[in-house]
């Protein structure tokens, strides 16, 4: 059985190389852990490192009703995987067929017919396949089909995507980009919202956000965009009661074009407090204020500022 497989790299060709494999949500620090492993071993035996992932999360297949809350969107994850060291990305569409296969049939038809793997490196924790098989069990198939299967080193569960997710949920922004390596974020497209922070002084853009995208704690949010700094709210506007429905809001210093419709990159820097609701407006808009001096306080005492250049 031949997969949809889709190449991504400089040079897409497929040739003899080291492969590992997994769902890389989030493409954090331990992720990074094992790829550095992969293209260490493939440079040694002079063949290519590739990445191999699915664009799709399994359990949206395998349970219709799941919705995920992703750390990387499919294009996210495709991009911070071609920012590595790897020589490719090789992205397999996850389907009800995959998802029967048994781990020998996806070493034989899949990783050693199709990708032309001659080792897998797997990690500590990694399994693959419905038959849910171990270590020994892929290195008896890998015998059997001429790959070579190493197990990388551990890096400790403190770098793990539940473990970035857990601490975005409890709205720890430093925690949550230590274990990644990097600012977590996401792209949003501007629509219209209740225009409520213009009229006291606060315009904002509203951010529609792709849907199985992890959205971090209700609060106020240092962040940088493309347009520069800001603070972001997270959260249901209670002073304002304009329903429970859940809103993005980020309000940019310095700026005032319009940006409507337009895509818009956010990165969280650090977190500001909790949402509350206030007695009155004019106590909202003096702690929107507080919010947004203590905001160009923190980016003066860092080298936050760099990061905007």
């Amino acid at each position: 059985m031949r997969m949809n497989v889709r190449v991504f790299g400089k040079d897409t060709a497929i040739r003899p190389c080291v492969a590992t494999i997994g769902s890389f949500d989030g493409v954090h620090l331990g992720h990074q852990h094992v790829i550095a492993q992969v293209v260490e071993l493939a440079r040694k035996r002079g063949l290519d490192a590739m990445i191999v992932t699915f664009p799709n999360h399994p359990k949206q297949v395998l349970h219709p009703d799941f919705s995920p809350q992703l750390l990387t969107t499919t294009e996210e994850k495709k991009e911070l995987l071609m920012k590595t060291e790897a020589d490719k990305v090789a992205m397999i569409d996850f389907t009800a067929e995959l998802a029967q296969m048994t781990a020998r049939e996806f070493m034989h038809n899949i990783l050693k017919k199709q990708l032309q793997t001659e080792i897998l490196l797997i990690g500590y924790d990694n399994r693959f396949g419905h038959d849910g098989k171990r270590f020994d069990d892929y290195v008896e198939y890998g015998k059997e089909c001429g790959i070579e299967v190493v197990e990388c080193g551990k890096w400790g569960e403190a770098h793990s995507s539940t473990a970035a997710r857990n601490a975005l949920l409890a709205g720890d922004i430093k925690q949550a980009n230590s274990i990644l390596g990097y600012s977590y974020g996401f792209k949003g497209v501007v629509v219209e919202g209740y225009q409520n922070g213009r009229k006291i002084g606060y315009p904002t853009a509203n951010l529609q956000v792709e849907a199985s995208k992890l959205i971090p704690k209700n609060g106020v949010y240092l962040v940088k965009t493309d347009a520069g700094f800001g603070m972001l709210n997270i959260g249901t506007r209670p002073t304002l009661h304009n329903g429970k429905q859940r809103s993005i809001e980020v309000h940019i210093f310095d700026f005032e074009n319009n940006l409507y419709g337009k895509s818009l990159k956010i990165e969280f820097l650090e977190h500001l407090r909790d949402e509350q609701e206030f007695n009155s407006i004019d106590m909202l808009r003096h702690q929107l204020a507080e919010d947004e001096q203590e905001c160009r306080l923190r980016i003066s005492k860092t080298d936050l500022h760099i990061q905007q250049k």
